[in-house]
């Protein structure tokens, strides 16, 4: 009988370890997981701060529209020829910023792409000078302040005659349609 009560009172202490492991194992799961109280009011505070940061800038976008749609099409108006003058203009440009480096043209080409949905025409430029290096220095600084858009796509240097150095240039505009 004696042998009888320690066998019941061994078992009843191996479920209360084991129902004391089981609760320790249900406390630490809940105080660490992400669902606390404390942790979701953190997470959603910071989740506002950040929505409401992301309205601010939206706002800020939408208050500051019209100014940059001006911005753009007074960059429309200034920068890009309408496409009737444009070929005579870039030519008379292009050859200001030659004479005044100093250079000599050996030739200018057009190649022109339409884009209607954009209300311009890309225009492709080809074009070869020659003179001494500070000319060509002179020229392209030219272009850099001109008061046409110009996209300097390629440029490459090669031994002109007599000492002189040749420069072949690819450049696009715009046109306005």
């Amino acid at each position: 009988m004696l042998r009888r009560r320690k066998i019941v009172i061994r078992w009843l202490l191996g479920v209360i370890v084991l129902a004391d492991v089981a609760l320790l194992g249900i406390s630490w799961r809940m105080a660490t997981a992400p669902g606390a109280p404390e942790a979701q009011l953190k997470s959603l505070e910071l989740q506002h701060k950040l929505l409401a940061a992301d309205v601010a800038r939206a706002e800020l976008i939408r208050k500051n529209l019209p100014a940059v749609e001006k911005q753009s099409d007074d960059f429309f108006h200034d920068q890009f020829r309408p496409a009737r003058t444009g070929y005579s203009a870039v030519a008379d440009d292009l050859g200001a910023l030659e004479r005044t480096a100093g250079l000599r043209t050996e030739g200018l080409s057009f190649h022109q792409r339409a884009m209607e949905k954009r209300g311009v025409t890309e225009v492709d430029i080809g074009t070869t000078v020659e003179g001494d290096y500070l000319s060509i220095v002179r020229f392209i600084n030219g272009l850099q302040r001109s008061d046409t858009f110009y996209i300097l796509d390629s440029l490459s240097l090669a031994a002109g005659s007599t000492g002189q150095v040749k420069l072949n240039l690819q450049l696009r505009t715009f046109f306005r349609t």
